[in-house]
């Protein structure tokens, strides 16, 4: 018992002891690695390729060095990130994705040869999405250039999902705008519905088949197949981004059809969404037409008159979008405002479709330009609000630097206190050598001794530490200052490269602006003329019956 109260003397060390003993290196390694590695790969998910090349810096697997190189291609680093990818495609697991990333590096730079052989490769090596992905590319090659017969042989051996569906889908456009008849891309727009009832997304996979249903109503009508394009137009659902272009087809389909009033109802629905969605526009003119061709003359004219009054109405909200963007900047004006409850042009805060501002959005990113020019001013505030939160980082740690310099704190009177408790320890325990001891307290003795002697070592070291503790300060010090200069010079540059992207966009939002208000002038132009025709029959109508 006495022994054990003189070993519980020594607790207060074992604690710090543990403090300077390493843990086993591959294991603590391994675990090292597979976080970084998954905070690297969810960083990039999450659109941050910045910090997935921080977290992958020094990491050598291969999923990590894949992530790496999608972070450099994100940041636009094309050379670095095709050598980690040609290092990839002669690895283990990741060649089939590495081929494909590098099959689009080709195809930006205009090397066409090396796309497709990357591409095969892609194909036989990948599994799954990537392998999906690389058939369709390949089988897009095919049709691009002529060659509709091969790309239909690929798209034949690709497994049932979007991919495939939305190869079956451009070759339906070619058969469309070729072939006199329009069986055979009907077929093909039907097969692409089959496909796409197989894709796992379902958000995905009911977005593409609106857009598949009302391709192939269109198609149908074009070729006056009234009552297939109806059965193709009523299957497309009522929350989908074509639903107002397919509410008007149907509603065409249906009046071809002689079917007036069921066809004023399908434009009725479709006029209750925002006019910068195709069809909408249409569908009041369309509602006029109905009612006259019934017979409703006073109706078609007051539907003539709240068409025009509608497309006034907008012409006036896109002069305010507008000035807007002139004001405050198409980033601010088409994308902040689309989230912000305070917009003042827009009905309410919904992100519905039948809102107009998201309709706006929807209708104004659908051009791959401004998708690029928006994608571009999202990347660079975000690079700029990294960089700031950097700065405001780096601010405090050299405050807290300067604190410490100026502090001129001494090495803590506990270290000596410290050595002078582990010499009187171990002089006692010299003295417990001598005593009569079981194999078992010899054993505890040396180990305590032990670690007594790492404590001494240790807190050797720790002075020695401390006492160049100024003089590391100070390099960190100049360290900081020049690490503070660099952010500091690249969030100028960051800014004027925003500044720059946010000219470039504003400028394609206004040419979009201009050509939705050309479209709304149009549409303004046929509802007077039809007013303008109606009033003349009606004029006509009553001097042939003699009326004043």
């Amino acid at each position: 018992m006495m022994l054990q109260l003189r070993f519980a003397k020594c607790t207060g060390f074992l604690a710090l002891a543990l403090a300077f003993t390493p843990l086993p290196g591959n294991a603590a390694g391994d675990d090292q690695a597979r976080l970084s590695g998954g905070l690297a790969k969810f960083a990039l998910d999450s659109g941050d390729p910045a910090a997935a090349l921080r977290y992958t810096r020094n990491l050598s697997a291969e999923a990590a060095v894949l992530v790496r190189a999608k972070a450099l291609l994100a940041t636009g680093d094309s050379d670095s990130a095709r050598q980690l990818l040609e290092q990839l495609s002669s690895g283990q697991y990741h060649r089939g994705e590495a081929a494909l990333l590098l099959a689009e590096l080709a195809s930006a730079s205009g090397d066409d040869e090396n796309a497709g052989k990357h591409l095969q490769t892609a194909a036989r090596l990948a599994h799954g999405d990537i392998r999906q992905q690389a058939l369709y590319r390949l089988a897009e090659r095919h049709r691009e250039a002529g060659q509709t017969d091969r790309a239909g042989q690929v798209l034949a051996s690709m497994d049932p999902g979007y991919w495939a569906a939305l190869g079956y889908m451009n070759i339906a456009a070619d058969y469309g705008r070729r072939d006199l008849n329009p069986s055979r891309a009907l077929v093909a727009l039907r097969v692409a519905l089959a496909m796409a009832e197989e894709d796992s997304d379902s958000s995905r996979s009911n977005e593409l088949k609106s857009r598949l249903l009302v391709r192939a109503g269109h198609l149908a009508h074009k070729h006056e197949d009234y009552d297939k394009a109806i059965s193709f137009l009523e299957k497309v659902p009522l929350e989908s981004y074509s639903t107002p272009q397919g509410l008007y087809l149907h509603g065409l389909a249906l009046s071809a059809n002689g079917n007036h009033r069921a066809a004023m109802q399908s434009w009725h629905r479709a006029k209750k969404y925002p006019l910068a969605y195709p069809g909408v526009a249409n569908a009041w003119l369309g509602t006029g037409r109905g009612y006259d061709l019934s017979g409703y003359l006073g109706q078609a004219g007051e539907a003539y008159l709240a068409a025009n009054a509608s497309f006034e109405s907008e012409r006036v909200t896109l002069r305010k979008l507008a000035d807007q963007i002139r004001d405050k900047g198409a980033y601010q004006a088409l994308v902040r405002d689309a989230r912000d409850s305070n917009a003042e042009w827009f009905l309410a805060d919904s992100r519905t479709l039948t809102q107009p501002r998201t309709a706006y959005l929807l209708q104004f990113m659908e051009d791959p330009g401004a998708q690029e020019a928006v994608s571009r001013v999202a990347e660079l505030e975000q690079i700029g609000l990294q960089l700031a939160r950097h700065e405001d980082s780096l601010v405090v740690f050299r405050g807290v630097i300067r604190e410490r310099l100026e502090s001129g704190d001494h090495p803590p009177a506990d270290v000596a206190r410290y050595k002078d408790e582990i010499e009187a320890l171990t002089e006692r325990m010299s003295g417990l050598d001598k005593q009569a001891l079981t194999a078992e307290q010899q054993a505890a003795l040396r180990n305590t001794a032990g670690t007594l002697a790492e404590l001494g070592s240790s807190l050797d070291k720790l002075d020695q530490r401390l006492a160049q503790k100024d003089q590391r300060l100070s390099e960190l010090l100049s360290r900081s200052d020049r690490a503070l200069e660099r952010i500091q010079a690249n969030r100028s540059r960051t800014r004027r490269l925003q500044e720059r992207a946010e000219a470039a966009l504003n400028e394609i939002a206004l040419a979009y602006v201009d050509k939705q208000d050309d479209r709304m002038a149009f549409a303004l132009d046929r509802t007077e003329q039809q007013i303008a025709h109606l009033y003349e029959y009606l004029a006509i109508r009553n001097i042939e019956r003699g009326e004043p």
